[in-house]
């Protein structure tokens, strides 16, 4: 085999002992001398193997409580020598370097420990300094050195230990340092991040986590996920989400975080095409079926709510995608399952990220994602009638709606369920008249119904189609140097409307 290297001497100084053992004693078996340092070195000793602490090669112990251990050239001699350089076989003999071949290291918990809320203190005590350097010297003499960076590879160096009889190739070392490096990268940009905080001035994202899609948005384009779906859902039954469907479970996500109340959403490219709250599971689903059944075929399917038998025999009328619910019971999951290729999703109670950023042009955008959401405390009602309190409930469920529908947007509601919505379009006057027709032909009254736009009217023709339709009050941020005008004609015609002064566009 090309550049096969046989492993003699070992470095070991790991922070987690996890899966170390059969290493060890593989290691042993092969006669394979072990250099290393405090609980690792104990942790060895008890094995019953023999283990040469790193002090004595050094003639240091380790210093400054714990933070100076391996920083020795003594150390680093003899992993960054070159074995075929005859000026390095030279100088490791003059100062009585040996040659090390194989080293075992992992990094202090850095990032688990920000999570765990420490002290500033605790956080930089955790890192790393004496391991990021092993596996950065070991990964560059990659050439004849075998690095282990982490215990995600201990699998790995057995097989290169019992199949190889502790000789590597040099593609397999290659490969390892491919990993060291990706784990070094990533552990800086986390101690980066850290120490940047909320500087914009440089942009550094890192995720260890890659799942190859079956295609990107359409089938000629490749689609890789860069995340841990695990973290966020348990999957029972189903293909593989695809690229499409993600897009489609993170809108339906997002929106349904607005809900306290029991609710029910379909979505489909990323829109809600139905939505209702009811205090009754399968109340919500009907109704927000009702809002648009065509759309609803192949949709995906969100609720905030644990999904019973009723329900689900319901759910089961329909062919659809992806479901996710909170839970389940028992008898409706193995209802819903009864179809092998549905996607069931059970979501996990996790913290979701408060960016967003997306390739542009020869860059990045990033920006803060939209999480204000108005309540009624936030309306301003800016005509001279207000709206009745069963208007304002429909306001504050149109306007939760409408921030997360494609711009420009148009989203009519009454009784908490979503009548219709106008998604996408170049003018917010074709949004309302895409929205009225879609109500109408699904049989709904827009009689006392409310209105809710992603952001101003620029002229006061929506408010007159709207009245004309049967709206009685309307929701917008306002700011349209003819907002006066779009006031008047509600005064004229007894619609009530209020203000947020936040505008929710979404592209």
């Amino acid at each position: 085999m090309s550049g096969l290297k046989k492993i003699k001497k070992a470095l070991i100084s790991v922070y987690y002992k996890d899966n170390l053992e059969p290493i060890i004693h593989q290691l042993n078996a092969l006669g394979v001398k072990i250099y290393s340092t405090g609980g690792t070195q104990e942790f060895i000793e008890k094995l019953g193997v023999e283990v040469t602490p790193v002090e004595s090669l050094t003639s240091y112990p380790s210093i400054l409580g714990g933070r100076v251990k391996t920083l020795h050239p003594k150390i680093f001699g003899g992993i960054l020598s070159r074995r075929d350089l005859q000026s390095d076989i030279d100088q490791l003999e003059e100062y009585e370097i040996p040659e090390i071949d194989l080293v075992i290291v992992d990094l202090y918990p850095f990032e688990e420990t920000i999570a765990s809320g420490a002290e500033e203190h605790a956080i930089i005590e955790k890192i790393d300094i004496g391991g990021i350097s092993l596996i950065r010297a070991a990964a560059k003499n990659f050439q004849d050195v075998v690095i282990i960076p982490s215990k995600k590879e201990y699998e790995y160096l057995l097989s290169i230990l019992t199949e190889g009889k502790g000789a590597s190739t040099l593609a397999q070392r290659k490969t390892l340092a491919g990993a060291a490096f990706n784990i070094s990268s990533h552990y800086d940009t986390a101690i980066f991040n850290f120490f940047n905080g909320d500087n914009d001035t440089v942009f550094k994202q890192s995720i260890q986590h890659a799942q190859v899609l079956r295609y990107g948005e359409n089938p000629h384009q490749k689609g890789v996920f860069y995340g841990n779906l695990e973290e966020i859902f348990t999957q029972f039954g189903g293909k593989e989400l695809s690229y499409n469907n993600l897009l489609d479970v993170d809108a339906a996500v997002n929106l349904m975080a607005e809900f306290k109340d029991t609710t029910f959403a379909i979505l489909k490219h990323n829109n809600a095409c139905g939505l209702a709250s009811r205090p009754v599971l399968v109340d919500a689903w009907k109704d927000a079926l009702a809002g648009d059944p065509t759309s609803a075929f192949g949709g995906v399917l969100i609720t905030n709510a644990t999904i019973d038998l009723a329900t689900a025999e319901e759910i089961n009328k329909l062919f659809f995608e992806v479901i996710i619910a909170p839970a389940y019971q028992t008898e409706a999951m193995d209802l819903l399952k009864l179809k092998s290729k549905r996607i069931i999703l059970q979501q996990k109670d996790v913290k979701r990220s408060s960016k967003s950023f997306r390739t542009l042009l020869n860059g990045v955008i990033a920006q803060d994602k939209d999480l204000k959401t108005e309540t009624q405390n936030d309306m301003q009602t800016i005509t001279k009638i207000a709206p009745t309190a069963s208007e304002l409930s429909d306001l504050e469920f149109a306007n939760k709606i409408v921030k997360h529908t494609k711009s420009n947007t148009i989203v009519l509601a009454k009784n908490n369920q979503l009548l219709a919505s106008g998604v996408g379009q170049t003018s917010r006057v074709d949004a309302l008249k895409q929205a009225i027709l879609k109500a109408d032909n699904f049989g709904f009254s827009l009689e006392g119904a409310v209105m809710a736009s992603d952001a101003f009217f620029p002229f006061p023709d929506c408010v007159e189609i709207a009245g004309n339709a049967g709206i009685t009050a309307v929701i917008q941020p306002g700011g349209s140097i003819k907002d006066k005008e779009s006031v008047a004609y509600c005064d004229a015609n007894g619609i009530s409307m209020v203000m947020t002064g936040t505008r929710h566009f979404k592209h």
